[in-house]
This record gives C-alpha cells, sequence and structure tokens, in this order.
C-alpha cells in the first residue's frame, strides 16, 4: 500500500487503488503529517477483495461487533472484534478479507520512507520488520489513534506541533512493542544544553504567531525530532507542545490586558488557527473565557 496525499490506498490488479471503496467519512488531506494517512469509513458487510500493501497499515474498530474472515499468507481464520480492537499489517502483506457487519472503523498507513526515517533517529541503521496481528489489543495504541482521529476530526485545533508529537509518538510505539526484532529506544538523561534550549525557546518565543512545526524546534536545537523531544520535556518539564501552547496563553493574557485588540485578532497574534480554538484553548487552561478573564 502506498500512502497518497489523502487516501489510504493498496495495489491491486497490478493498480493503486483505495483500500475501500466510496468516500470516507473523514480524511487526513489536511494534517499535519509526512508520510501518514487517516481516514474513518463505515463499513456494511463486504469482502474486501485480494490486495497487496506497500505501507504499514492499522485499522482501529470504533463501533460494531462484528464477524471477521480473513486470508493471508496460506491462513484463513474468523475473529469477532468489537469496538477497540485493532488491525495491525505490516508493508508487503497480501491479503483479502470479508466483513459481516457493520463498522465504525479508523485505518491509518506508515509509510516505509517514514519508519525508515524513525528508525535512524533511534540509532538504527534499518527499519525493523513489524509484526502482523489480526486482532490485537493494545489501549495505548488504540488510545493514540482515537486521539489522531479526534484532531482530524476537529480540523486539527492544537496545531501542527501537536500533529507532529502525535505521529512520531506512533511510530515510536509501533518500534517499541511490534518490532519482530525487540527495539530499545536509547534515552539520554541530564536534559538539553543550555546554550541549545536557549535557542529553542527564543525561537518559539519570537513564531508563537506561526503554525510552529516539531522539525524546526528540532533544527534549532541540532537535534533529531525524536531526540530533541525527549531531551526538551527532561529540561522543562513539558512537551514541546504543552510549552508552546502554555506560552501562547501568557502571550493572549498579555494581549487582553492592553484591551487593544478584538478576541479574533489576539487568536491570530498567538498562533491559533480561529477565534474558536482560542477560545477553547484558553478555558481549558485557565478556566474561563477570554472575555470573562479580562472582565474579571
Amino acid at each position: 500500500m502506498a500512502a497518497s496525499a489523502d487516501r489510504v490506498t493498496v495495489v491491486r490488479n497490478s493498480r493503486e487503488e483505495p483500500l475501500l471503496a466510496g468516500r470516507p467519512r473523514l480524511t487526513s488531506a489536511d494534517s499535519p503529517w509526512k508520510g501518514l494517512v487517516l481516514e474513518r469509513h463505515t463499513v456494511g458487510s463486504v469482502e474486501v477483495p485480494e490486495h497487496s500493501h506497500g505501507s504499514l497499515c492499522m485499522h482501529l474498530q470504533l463501533r460494531g461487533v462484528v464477524e471477521m474472515e480473513w486470508w493471508c499468507n496460506g491462513k484463513n481464520a474468523v475473529e469477532t472484534p468489537h469496538a477497540g480492537s485493532l488491525i495491525l499489517l505490516p508493508s508487503g502483506t497480501r491479503d483479502r478479507l470479508r466483513w459481516q457487519g457493520t463498522s465504525e472503523r479508523l485505518i491509518v498507513s506508515v509509510s516505509p520512507a517514514h519508519i525508515q526515517t524513525a528508525a535512524v533517529q533511534v540509532g538504527l541503521s534499518v527499519a525493523p520488520e513489524i509484526a502482523m496481528n489480526w486482532h490485537l489489543h493494545d489501549d495505548g495504541l488504540r488510545a493514540l489513534l482515537a486521539e489522531m482521529g479526534r484532531e482530524a476530526e476537529a480540523g486539527w485545533p492544537a496545531g501542527s506541533l501537536y500533529g507532529d508529537l502525535l505521529g512520531m509518538s506512533l511510530v515510536q510505539l509501533l518500534l517499541r512493542r511490534y518490532a519482530v526484532t525487540p527495539v530499545v529506544l536509547e534515552h539520554v538523561q541530564g536534559g538539553m544544553p543550555l546554550p541549545k534550549l536557549r535557542r529553542v525557546l527564543e525561537f518559539a518565543e519570537q513564531h508563537l504567531h506561526t503554525d510552529i512545526r516539531l522539525e524546526q524546534l528540532a533544527e534549532e536545537a541540532g537535534l533529531s525530532p525524536f531526540h530533541f523531544a525527549r531531551l526538551f520535556r527532561d529540561s522543562t518539564g513539558a512537551t514541546p507542545h504543552q510549552y508552546v501552547l502554555q506560552q501562547r496563553i501568557a502571550r493572549s493574557k498579555f494581549l487582553l490586558r492592553l484591551g487593544k485588540q478584538s478576541i479574533a485578532e489576539i487568536a491570530l497574534e498567538t498562533g491559533f488557527s480561529s477565534a474558536t480554538n482560542f477560545i477553547r484553548s484558553f478555558k481549558a487552561r485557565v478556566g474561563v473565557t477570554p472575555g470573562d478573564w479580562m472582565r474579571g
């Protein structure tokens, strides 16, 4: 399966085409991700003809209890997955499957290039093989995929930095838990050297009005995104997304006190994608809306 810009695709009869026919309820066409594609589908009783995957593919069943029969590598089995059940298929898998009953599901693909990049960042020369599993239960993976789906559904209100961190967390989890050969992710203790941390904090402060990317912050520190995210949290006690959000809320309070700009103008100047997202984030962290806080 090779991921197109906004659809999860497979190779069937020597042609690349969507894994599932019909229009998905949700796609990640406007996502910040590189190498990851997400779709949400309502799937009825259907057989998916034989196909091959060029990228790793995951299914998270959101609703429904269905009977599923699959054929792969000369094997055949019938499963009864329910809400929270997962399917994990590494790139190179050739299979067909059939569902009896209706289910709601998220389908996420991860390109080989994206997995290889993550593997290099954790010190591996070659991306490890990921184990196949047709009926998987993993609360951490389920929660992560569900959060990715919620962000996509809401239009990425937390911005690209949070999206980047979700994507990186997903690949790290796959490498750590589902590599055929166990992978130990190196963790350097002690935090980030102060000169590097200062450069990152200054960059974040100067670019709060923009949609900051994880790669931009990592580049300021001269680190891979993987090592940067870990060392930044060791140094500050917050993830890069949490820190940037804290700074945006702090700046918005300063601008609210000045009383010279509208809520929409302050949202734009502090890097929120819309006034609605600004109000929601402010209330979640301060306890009141910006308007109420300003009048308080």
